[in-house]
């Protein structure tokens, strides 16, 4: 499994949200360039990005922060948020970014979704937030009856591989995942998941490597010293690693 360290761009500033909620952030860093730096010294082989003010008003006020990481750093990185265009979409991956997200689009463009997979394939995944397994959109702000589950298998039948799965109810609260929804998701499809949201203890990290999973987005438990990243790497990687 891989551990994907998450850095959330909010005005050029490193922060993470509690529950998606815009206005209850947290600024970890104003250098996220050297928080990127550290995670690649500390052993990920890949770093997952949201732009938070592209998610919530679709603007790019983050982007030189972004080019500004890929040019310091040799590992490959993700980069969701506000994505809801091809020229948006071009744009990034030109610059370097590996993998795109696409979140609200996936919803409400699935046309542009489509597009885009029939142009940039494996380098486009989806990112499937939900509360109680149904699917909100526009930086969490909007709720749908849209199942989640559904939504994962229509997105395998038009060739999507991965999948960034988060439970808004355990992001940032540091509880730890929603397990049972990954095994489902699991058990019912086969797209490559990342898990998302919660992930707040080694245990954690264990427990979601044992069902298999493709990888884990951890993000406040590294900032606050909850879980060292070095461990959590060792942790994915192993059978036998305990705690």
């Amino acid at each position: 499994m891989i551990i994907f360290p998450a850095i959330d761009l909010k005005d050029g500033n490193c922060v993470r949200l509690k529950q998606g909620k815009f206005e209850d952030s947290i600024i970890y860093s104003n250098t996220p360039v050297e928080i990127a730096k550290s995670f690649e010294k500390d052993g990920a082989k890949w770093i997952h990005i949201v732009d938070l003010n592209g998610a919530e008003t679709n603007n790019n006020i983050n982007f030189e922060t972004i080019k500004n990481i890929i040019k310091n750093i040799t590992i490959p990185i993700q980069v969701g948020g506000g994505i809801r265009s091809i020229e948006k979409a071009k744009q990034l991956l030109e610059i370097g970014v590996a993998r795109i997200i696409i979140g609200t689009s996936a919803i409400e463009d699935f046309e542009l979704l489509e597009n885009l997979v029939k142009t940039y394939q494996e380098k486009v995944i989806v990112s499937i937030d939900a509360n109680h397994q149904k699917v909100a959109t526009r930086g969490w702000k909007t709720q749908t009856d849209i199942d989640a589950i559904d939504l994962s298998k229509k997105l395998e039948q038009i060739g999507i591989k991965t999948i960034v799965y988060t439970d808004i109810s355990k992001d940032g609260m540091m509880q730890g995942p929603n397990f049972q929804d990954y095994l489902e998701l699991s058990k019912k499809t086969n797209l490559k998941i990342i898990a998302s949201g919660g992930v707040s203890s080694l245990n954690d990290v264990l427990r979601l490597n044992e069902i298999r999973l493709y990888g884990a987005i951890i993000g406040k438990a590294i900032y606050e010293s909850k879980i060292n990243l070095k461990e959590a790497i060792l942790c994915s990687q192993s059978e036998s690693y305990h705690v």
